[in-house]
């Protein structure tokens, strides 16, 4: 049996990319595909230029499919620059932004349910939305990743329940099924509640935030107060090392610099404990030693 190489949620962003491509160009050939064809396309997407560079990537997948199933010879979408964009991705919530959306949006909300959800356990839609008291063991929210490449299982999240978190489920009613589900009763879906949260934000005002933006808050916080980036990991279930360094190389340089600035001497004779003395210290405090023994 031929098992999927990437998650459900992930094979839904796919098609959201690839279907408007085939509704407009669906009909014709693709061995008459040629790069003018493509540039075309990226300008025509100039107003959206993150999903215009999404169009172009999943555009280039097709094209090396094409080639393997020798329907032609080259990609065409090689060599096409992709429009610049902000390199960070989503936006990170910042602490004025996270207690602007409580303000707004008061425990017992679905709103206030849903932010404090993801962001005290670093879990994306897909999985926040899947949540329940099923996860819940030892007083630890247990679950499996299901966005990942690598492992068809998902890596295993295990974390205690932060307090506040613990006091947010506590209004959940004690028949729900996930914590997430709709008024009536029902589990949203992780498009679904991507829509929420944009709402939600907007009544807040605060349009750069996103429900993605809430699992880097966690890690940014991590990294501001521990900078260890296997805790980052452990939080997040991150299995690539380099994602998680990026967290720490970004959020903990702050703590890194007091840490550096607090280390140095004080000046004065304070400078002499230094290892590596410029030679003219050294020179000095030798001809002192042999002024001495005169």
């Amino acid at each position: 049996m031929h098992l999927p190489t990437v998650a459900d949620s992930t094979a839904a962003d796919y098609r959201a990319v690839i279907e408007p491509l085939r509704i407009k160009h669906g009909a014709k050939s693709i061995s008459h595909m040629r790069r003018r064809h493509v540039l075309e396309i990226k300008a025509e997407m100039a107003e959206t230029r993150q999903q215009a560079n999404k169009t172009l990537k999943r555009l280039s997948q097709m094209m090396d499919l094409a080639i393997e199933l020798e329907w032609r010879t080259d990609n065409p979408v090689k060599g096409v620059k992709r429009y610049p964009t902000n390199p960070d991705g989503f936006h990170s919530w910042d602490e004025g932004e996270i207690a602007r959306f409580y303000e707004v949006h008061e425990i017992g909300t679905p709103a206030h349910l849903c932010m404090t959800l993801m962001l005290y356990t670093g879990a994306a839609k897909c999985d926040a939305v899947r949540m329940g008291k099923g996860h819940i063991r030892d007083g630890r929210i247990v679950y499996r990743r299901r966005k990942t490449k690598k492992n068809p299982d998902g890596f295993e999240v295990d974390i205690p329940i932060h307090s506040y978190l613990a006091e947010t489920l506590s209004h959940v009613s004690a028949d729900a099924f996930t914590f997430l589900e709709t008024a009536k009763g029902r589990a949203r879906t992780a498009a679904g509640l991507g829509s929420s949260m944009r709402g939600w934000c907007d009544k807040a005002g605060l349009p750069n935030c996103s429900s993605h933006g809430l699992r880097k808050a966690i890690c940014r916080r991590i990294a501001e107060i521990e900078g260890d980036v296997f805790k980052v990991m452990a939080v997040s279930g991150h299995h690539d090392l380099k994602e998680a360094q990026k967290y720490i190389d970004k959020y903990n340089r702050k703590a890194k610099a007091d840490s550096a600035i607090e280390s140095l001497p004080s000046g004065g004779n304070q400078e002499r404990i230094l290892a590596n003395n410029p030679a003219r210290f050294a020179r000095k405090s030798g001809k002192i030693l042999k002024e001495k023994d005169k």
